[in-house]
């Protein structure tokens, strides 16, 4: 986690907790469905931040006998309970207290709490999403908002931008519903806002769940990068060609290399052997993320 993720996660953990307290206040207040899914929203939020710097902190761990390659995928273990969260406490909970609130309709009390409180949430809420915004900005370059989450290695990055815009979207929901519900004199708003709100957060966990689960199950480095590190190991001129390529991210700044290069002929095994020096020397400064260098050749195994 580089340090901007860092601060967007800080951020968000102190802007939730803030908002789940004043939400709670106006919920108890306002006997509001669609302030109360609001609040447990935040509370989800605030301890997701808390579970994504613990996978942070858990994935920096060296590397020991029980795990050679460190512990770098801690966090996307961790993100993926973070959707799980998102999905179950936050949409689950909020679809059932919409349901509950449709089946039993009830008015909204002093809906100037709701107001007051939705209003500040947000002045609250684009703060932190402006952190997240500007973390995930630095890292996507010129991609579009779908190709950077997909390509990205870091889902602190992503996890906290698509909480605060799924937090967004909720509270300006349960705005509509308040003044509909003021205005009409309709009981019922506040019910299918807190559904709508809890389909919101669903769709973000999925999201969330997938790309975390990619990430889990073992993602190569991209396509320019992969040319790029061909380019450089077959433009030297005692390799053949490459016969294998296998790349692996452990972390978002921990890649494993493995490659089976076919070297020229009249090359020796201590030529060889050099020449791997070289290559990883020159792989590593350039990629410096990748942490690992396996080179096998057929020709050091035949000397041997």
């Amino acid at each position: 986690m580089n340090s901007e993720s860092r601060t967007a996660v800080i951020a968000a953990i102190a802007g939730n907790l803030a908002i789940a307290a004043i939400k709670f206040i106006a919920a108890y207040f306002t006997g509001s469905s669609a302030m109360l899914s609001e609040a447990i929203h935040s509370v989800v939020d605030t301890g997701n931040g808390g579970l994504l710097l613990l996978g942070a902190r858990l994935s920096r761990k060296p590397a020991d006998d029980h795990h050679p390659f460190g512990y770098g995928k801690e966090l996307y273990f961790w993100s993926l309970i973070v959707a799980i969260l998102v999905f179950a406490l936050g949409g689950g909970m909020s679809v059932y207290e919409g349901i509950s609130h449709l089946r039993h309709p009830h008015g909204i009390q002093s809906p100037i709490w709701n107001y007051l409180v939705l209003g500040a949430a947000i002045i609250f809420e684009s703060a932190s999403f402006f952190f997240a915004y500007r973390a995930f900005q630095t890292e996507k370059g010129k991609q579009s908002a779908m190709e950077s989450i997909r390509a990205s290695k870091d889902p602190t990055t992503f996890t906290v931008l698509l909480e605060d815009t799924a937090a967004l979207l909720g509270l300006l929901v349960a705005m509509a519903s308040t003044f509909l519900g003021h205005v009409l004199n309709n009981h019922y708003f506040d019910g299918a806002a807190s559904i709508v709100i809890g389909g919101i957060l669903g769709a973000v966990a999925a999201v969330l769940a997938w790309e975390t689960r990619s990430l889990l199950i073992g993602e190569g480095v991209s396509e320019e990068m992969k040319a790029r590190i061909t380019q450089l190991v077959t433009s030297d001129p005692a390799v053949a060609e490459i016969r294998q390529f296998l790349t692996l991210y452990f972390g978002p700044t921990d890649v494993l290399l493995a490659m089976n290069l076919r070297f020229q002929k009249e090359f020796t095994a201590s030529e060889i052997a050099a020449v791997i020096a070289r290559l990883e020397d020159k792989t590593r400064k350039e990629f410096p993320e990748i942490t690992n260098i396996f080179i096998e050749t057929e020709s050091l195994r035949q000397v041997s």
